[in-house]
Order: C-alpha cells, then sequence, then structure tokens
C-alpha cells in the first residue's frame, strides 16, 4: 500500500508559508459615521508607498472578510480609499463601545495582500427617547418627604458621550430629581395636598 502522507505534508507547508508571503502590513483608518457617499478614507497608495502609475497598474482592489455589506470603494485616479454609502455605526455595531470593519486590499503583479482596519467612530445622530410620551405616576397623598419613585430610563442609540448625559425635571414645588448611575428617580421634596392640586 502506498503512503502518500508526505506529498500531503509537503503541499500543506507549501500552501502555508505561500499564504504567509502574501500578507503584507496593515493599514488603520478611523471616521465619523454617517459621511457621505464618496467621501475619502484615506489614500492607500500614498500610504503604501505606491505611485498611482503602480497602484493602477497592479489592479488593486477591495475585498471584504465574509458577507458584509460593502461600504468602501477605491478611486483609481488618485488611489484614496472613498465611502461607497453613508454608514450607520449603531447598525453596524449596536451599542458596542468600539465599531471596527476588516476589508483586505488585494494587489497584482505581484500578489499582495493588505489588512485594513476601519474604526467608525459615533456621532450624535440620535435623540434619547422614554419607551413611552406620557409617564403617568398615582402617587398617595400621605406620601412621606424624602420618598423615592423610580422612572424609566430614555434610551438612546448612541454611546459614550453622546448617549443620554442627563436629565432636567420641569421646576415644581414637590419634587426633585435624583440620578445615579443608570437609575432615575422622582424625590418627594414636599408633601402633597390633593385639596390645592391633584396633578403635578
Amino acid at each position: 500500500m502506498e503512503d502518500n502522507g508526505f506529498p500531503a505534508l509537503c503541499l500543506i507547508c507549501f500552501v502555508s508559508f505561500m499564504t504567509i508571503n502574501l500578507v503584507h502590513g496593515d493599514l488603520s483608518y478611523s471616521f465619523p459615521e454617517e459621511l457621505n457617499r464618496g467621501s475619502i478614507i484615506g489614500n492607500v497608495a500614498k500610504d503604501l508607498g505606491l505611485d498611482l502609475k503602480e497602484f493602477s497598474s497592479r489592479k488593486a482592489r477591495v475585498d471584504l472578510e465574509g458577507p458584509q455589506k460593502r461600504f468602501c470603494d477605491i478611486n483609481m485616479n488618485n488611489g484614496e480609499l472613498v465611502t461607497s454609502e453613508k454608514i450607520d455605526r449603531e447598525s453596524i455595531c449596536g451599542k458596542k463601545p468600539s465599531c471596527l470593519l476588516r476589508i483586505d486590499l488585494v494587489l497584482e503583479n505581484p500578489l499582495e495582500l493588505h489588512r485594513v482596519s476601519l474604526h467608525i467612530q459615533d456621532i450624535n445622530d440620535n435623540s434619547p427617547k422614554f419607551r413611552v410620551n406620557l409617564i403617568e405616576m398615582e402617587i398617595r397623598e400621605s406620601a412621606e418627604r424624602g420618598n423615592h419613585f423610580p422612572i424609566e430610563v430614555a434610551h438612546d442609540a448612541d454611546v459614550g458621550q453622546n448617549a443620554v448625559q442627563k436629565y432636567v425635571l420641569q421646576k415644581n414645588d414637590n419634587f426633585i430629581l435624583a440620578v445615579n448611575n443608570n437609575n432615575v428617580e422622582l424625590v418627594l421634596e414636599n408633601k402633597l395636598d390633593r385639596e390645592k392640586q391633584k396633578e403635578i
């Protein structure tokens, strides 16, 4: 019986070495979400040290990792990486604190592969919202000063410094607002008098 183990091992090693030799330096760019189509992300030709003639002759192209949507293209006239459509950070990364897309930049003759990391920065493009427009609470007239009454927090699709930063309570004679981490509460500062005021 013929042993084919050695040739197979050689083939695996050869393919692995070829793949390693094709991968070159990484590029990384950071830019805000919601840029208009055709906005410049960075000049990949310049960052790779290639003149435009060589860049064009080597048929530079963008390949995506997996079945992700195509968010950028290469302008072969100037070597710039540009947005192919508006990028909504929240639809891609949700509430994650960082949003990273990875693409491959491929050059031919000779074949080269460059990993490109795209860091999508959050902008304040969403308004905080409560689950309902009107929050109604029933509070006993006998409630004591200092009693706390929780309120459902507002939700904001943005993250970090663009998320909900503060709450403001309309001035009144009975309640103040207490905010602690993600908890929002009304605090009774002065006793309620139903005969004077039924609703606040």
